[in-house]
């Protein structure tokens, strides 16, 4: 019977193994690069910070937003690790610039999808949000965190094909329920689409929308305790990201 395993690499060889010291060099820059920027866009509006140097603008008044450096960043290491396949420490110096690159540009995810500048408005929290979910996950890759054990010979191919069906369904109905974290999570971890599974929905998710009476306990019991978990949530991308502006930027 195939089961739910967790293969963590083991500390003494962690950083001997090439893809995975490339990864942690590069989930390094990444998260190194999205705190300077984030914490100098947060100097550069604070109007007490007059010594900080501000953004690049050209000399016909162009804002020219961090996310293309790190585009750039992204295309020039990529296409140089891809070509040259170099040996250390060239491999770490790309995947770093590869880092950097990606925390430049997931900043500003949300002037992605809304093809505006939304950095300080509340739609700017996407941005945030998806600096968190590329944390989360790359750091489960880097770590060797797999949730199945398909090494293991002994193992029926339909009882895996099983296990996987299974840990795939927590984690869609987790994300119906408004817990998109957990459900992404629990593709590697299993217990977290679990837990995302077995507890209240969301109020505003599909799963609320279509299995709680809007005048029912449940839904009041959803409303009452997402209140709090939103108001914490806003604290800390608050702290994180810096409070938005009322009515957006730009």
């Amino acid at each position: 019977m195939a089961t739910l395993t967790l293969n963590f690499a083991t500390s003494h060889h962690f950083l001997d193994e090439r893809g995975q010291r490339a990864g942690f060099i590069l989930l390094g820059g990444f998260l190194a690069s999205f705190l300077f920027i984030r914490t100098s866009a947060r100097l550069i509006r604070d109007p007490k910070v007059t010594w900080w140097p501000g953004s690049v603008t050209t000399k016909g008044g162009l804002h020219l937003h961090h996310l293309v450096w790190g585009i750039v960043l992204i295309l020039v290491s990529g296409f140089l690790n891809f070509v040259l396949v170099p040996p250390s420490p060239w491999l770490e110096i790309f995947a770093g610039a590869f880092g950097i690159g990606a925390g430049l540009t997931l900043d500003e995810f949300a002037l992605w999808i809304h093809l505006e500048d939304v950095y300080w408005s509340k739609e700017g929290r996407a941005s945030i949000d998806a600096v968190i979910v590329a944390t989360l996950l790359g750091g489960l890759v880097v770590l060797g965190i797999a949730p199945f054990d398909a090494s293991d010979s002994a193992s029926p191919v339909g009882s895996l094909v099983a296990v996987v069906a299974i840990d795939l369904v927590f984690s869609a109905i987790a994300i119906l329920k408004g817990k998109p974290m957990l459900g992404l999570i629990g593709i590697f971890i299993p217990l977290a689409s679990i837990a995302g599974t077995v507890r209240l929905a969301a109020p505003s998710s599909p799963w609320a929308r279509r299995r709680y009476p809007p005048d029912g306990r449940r839904m009041a019991r959803s409303q009452a305790r997402f209140r709090r978990v939103r108001a914490r949530r806003r604290r800390l991308m608050n702290a994180i990201g810096g409070a938005p502006s009322q009515p957006a930027d730009g």
